[in-house]
């Protein structure tokens, strides 16, 4: 990894020197199954006698021809970059090379289905991954138009930015398709998408009249499961809305949407071909949070093609403005566009939730980064640059007016279209808009790190009357900014049929340590207070004593799912800062959760709730407290309404806990069939999870692993099975798990993610004990052999964590000393040792 990195430096003084024009890249994909044919040739111009380097991580590179001049491919290309001399003003590159399929998730990946063993390819190239497939001055500002001509198998189906031509029989069963060159782009959002996929395609008018053609992409054999009429519906809406409230049109041609294997994120924005995790294709049944959460991450990716694609930042330090404003824009659209109408709630349940927990690690940094080379980008995708910069725009759209917030970003786009940007760029025409000055906002808010602490302090008369109500801003010693909050306050009161609605709402600005609220004054005070009321702000929020006692009792009675989620979040705050026990928690889940109506809270809160059960919970009390939380939510699937999504979330959490023998039975009675809850299928991909319970648990072996593999042999089969095989429950099923992937190097990106699961679903911790040293010795050794894809996933995936006890954290101090570098490794390092620190904190605690 080293070798490839990209300093801020470098690539500025690059920028200084070129100016990219365009690319014709000639792909032959029918050569080898381990390689490919890559011939580029760039045009650009330079300052002249300059010299620089391209970017091209090659297998071979079979020649190099600069403005005619054959260069000796020894002397000039290390197979990562290729080094340009005597630069004229005008220059044309040629470099013919051959590049090497992935099976990391990187580059063009390779996949075979097992199920008919066809062959899959798709592109990831976010951030520094083109360069693995053409020759390509790898940075965003680098911008260019770009031309692909790609022969691949005649049945394939070969998709590109631009729209797919008519291909040109090429002999040998082969074809060859010509794309027209892209709009003016940058390298990480071009796309190549080949094999005999699937399609259904559409169309919809655009809102400056174009016929946009649309395609919806899956492989072949899990093309029965998938519902593109249901996508292409949401992107319908979500083209009307973004069109609408851009007041832009579209940008490109045409909007394919691929669903690819062995996909190491969500989703990817390549302009006019985004791609798309599997999981996103239901074979079985999934919880509505997964529903939902594929539909903003549909919208996420069409919010793209103007915020990132049509208007690319400059550098990435502002890689938040491409995310943060996506994560914010595809919640708007899903809660005001389509029929999720608490999506905001589902932000506040989730994406909050991920931004508090980063934001108080060790590594959390400004929403705008400092991102000195490629290894800082890479670890930035994290819950600052998504879900705090989503949080912080929702903050700044309440601060300037959703109006004015719209307006000011459809006069960015306008003025910027098909070129790069800075943070300023943007704010300028927020400030136009509103008449606000953004200057000290966004460096209190954008330029420094940390959450900060919301209070009220609210004093009352005998008859319950407020005599003085402030709300108190605190921040954390090592991150001490106090920022201006423009945020909500609710009172709800209990109505006739004994639920909290909200009777009276202020909305105001708060700057400052204490800000008064006299408004407030003179007002009876009601059952339960709520700051942040309606989720305006980023910050977390502490109830006050009154308040606290009533949601402790009654969260379930309060009847909007936003204000619930915001008492879950507070408590879960409380309970993580150790100011409120373990078991307290473990209990307000246990007696309210029942009648969640919103998916992704109750999701959220049953994973938080086994979370602590295993990790915060004082060691005297630990297994009471697991035994208890899954009896009861044992029970709780028992009285759930049948077929319902709060019946099978109960029961997949309850497999994710059960350890004693009367659970395992219950889970083995399950799977088997012996046991029926009505309305409930054990589908395939259930099974799997029962399944891996009882393996965890020591009531599963191998032979019944390979039998379930044997009846779904598909790529998730496989991974499933990855998972289980892992989780066995004795020293040499752990270092076999641990040898496959450490000591070999072929393991694809899924495989390693799973297996690396498994290895740590351990009801024995002490099965873990053997593997700490091992940890720590293979990380150095590892981190700079493997691509980061896979290196990212063994740090932070092999971590005995459910030790969780002092001396895994004296061993992590241990290493950190003695390792200075590299950061970006460091970094997770510390991450994993924060989160063994607050557990031993939040233990303490709880057994106090």
């Amino acid at each position: 990894m080293p070798g490839e990195n990209l300093t801020r430096l470098e690539a500025s003084e690059r920028a200084a020197l070129v100016t990219v024009a365009s690319y014709n890249v000639v792909l032959d994909l029918t050569t080898s199954p381990t390689t490919f044919g890559s011939t580029t040739t760039v045009r650009f111009n330079a300052t002249p006698g300059g010299s620089t380097f391209i970017d091209a991580i090659t297998a071979q590179v079979h020649s190099v021809t600069l403005n005619g001049a054959v260069l000796d491919p020894a002397v000039v290309s290390d197979g990562i970059r290729i080094q340009l001399d005597g630069l004229q003003t005008e220059n044309e590159l040629v470099v013919v090379a051959d590049a090497l399929y992935t099976n990391t998730g990187e580059g063009l990946h390779r996949f075979v289905d097992p199920v008919d063993n066809e062959v899959y390819l798709y592109s990831q190239f976010e951030v520094p991954d083109s360069r693995r497939v053409f020759a390509v001055f790898e940075q965003p500002d680098l911008k260019a138009k770009f031309s692909f001509t790609v022969t691949a198998p005649s049945e394939w189906q070969v998709v590109s930015n631009s729209t797919t031509p008519e291909p040109i029989d090429a002999g040998n069963g082969a074809s060859t398709w010509a794309f027209a060159p892209t709009h003016t782009i940058s390298s990480y959002i071009t796309a190549l998408i080949a094999g005999p996929y699937a399609v259904v395609r559409s169309e919809l008018v655009s809102s400056d009249g174009r016929t946009i053609p649309l395609g919806v992409f899956s492989r072949k054999s899990l093309s029965e499961y998938l519902d593109a009429d249901y996508i292409l519906e949401k992107t319908r809406q979500g083209f009307a809305y973004y069109e609408e409230k851009f007041g832009y049109a579209y940008p490109f041609d045409k909007y394919d949407q691929l669903f690819v294997p062995e996909f190491n994120a969500g989703a990817m924005e390549n302009a006019g071909a985004v791609t798309f995790t599997e999981t996103y294709i239901f074979r079985s049944k999934v919880t509505d949070a997964v529903k939902e959460r594929r539909v903003v991450t549909i919208l996420h990716e069409l919010a793209h093609m103007w915020f990132g694609d049509l208007v690319t930042m400059t550098w990435w330090n502002d890689l938040w403005l491409n995310e943060s404003f996506a994560e914010w824009a595809s919640t708007i659209a899903t809660a005001e566009a389509t029929e999720w109408h608490e999506a905001w709630t589902t932000f506040a349940v989730m994406e909050k939730s991920w931004a508090y927990k980063q934001d108080q690690l060790p590594s959390t940094h400004p929403v705008v980064a400092t991102i000195r080379d490629l290894d800082d980008v890479l670890v930035n995708f994290d819950g600052i640059t998504y879900a705090k910069g989503g949080s912080v725009l929702k903050q700044l759209a309440a601060w300037v007016g959703i109006e004015a917030f719209f307006t000011g970003v459809g006069s960015y786009f306008q003025k910027h279209q098909w070129g790069n940007t800075e943070l300023r760029d943007l704010l300028v025409e927020l400030e136009a808009a509103s008449g606000r000055d953004l200057r000290d906002w966004a460096k209190l808010w954008l330029e420094t790190a940390g959450v900060n602490t919301l209070r009220p302090e609210i004093t009352v008369d005998e008859a319950g009357v407020i005599t003085g109500f402030t709300v108190l801003q605190s921040a954390a010693a090592d991150y001490p900014t106090i920022r201006p909050h423009r945020l909500a306050i609710g009172f709800y009161t209990f109505n006739d049929a004994h639920k909290l609605v909200r009777t009276h709402r202020v909305e105001l600005d708060v700057d400052g340590s204490r800000t008064d609220v006299p408004a407030l004054v003179g007002r009876q005070r009601s059952d339960l207070i709520l700051l942040n009321d309606d989720d305006l702000s980023y910050a977390k929020v502490r109830l006050d004593p009154a308040s606290q006692a009533v949601a402790l009792e009654h969260l379930s009675a309060i009847e909007s799912p936003l204000a619930r989620a915001l008492v879950w979040g507070s408590v879960w705050d409380a309970t993580r800062d150790a100011e409120t026990t373990a078991r307290d928690f473990v209990r307000l889940v246990l007696n309210n959760v029942a009648t969640e109506t919103e998916s992704t809270t109750l999701r959220t809160v049953l994973g938080q709730v086994v979370l602590t059960a295993n990790y915060y919970v004082g060691q005297p009390h630990r297994a009471a407290v697991t035994t208890e939380v899954a009896a009861a939510l044992w029970t709780l699937a028992q009285n759930a309404v049948a077929g319902s999504d709060a019946q099978f979330q109960f029961v997949k959490f309850f497999a994710a806990v059960a350890t004693n023998p009367a659970d395992l039975e219950n889970v083995a009675a399950l799977r088997s069939g012996s046991t029926v809850l009505k309305g409930l299928t054990v589908d395939t991909d259930l099974a799997w999870e029962l399944l891996t319970a009882l393996v965890a648990g020591g009531r599963a072996d191998a032979t019944e692993i390979d039998a379930a593999l044997t009846a779904d042999n598909t790529a998730t089969g496989a991974q499933s099975a990855a998972l289980a095989r892992a989780a066995l429950p004795t020293a040499d099923g752990k270092l076999a798990a641990w040898s496959s992937l450490i000591d070999v190097d072929t393991a694809a990106t899924t495989i390693v993610r799973t297996t690396a699961a498994g290895f740590l679903r351990v009801n024995d911790a002490a099965l873990l004990e053997p593997f700490v040293a091992t940890y720590f010795e293979m990380l150095q050794r590892v981190w700079e052999a493997r691509s980061f894809s896979i290196g990212e996933k063994l740090v932070i995936g092999l971590y005995p964590a459910p030790l969780n006890n002092q001396a895994l954290a004296d061993a992590t101090r241990a290493w950190l000393d003695a390792n200075p570098e590299p950061a970006a490794l460091r970094r997770l390092v510390v991450e994993n040792l924060a989160g063994v620190e607050r557990s031993l904190k939040v233990q303490a605690r709880d057994a106090d």
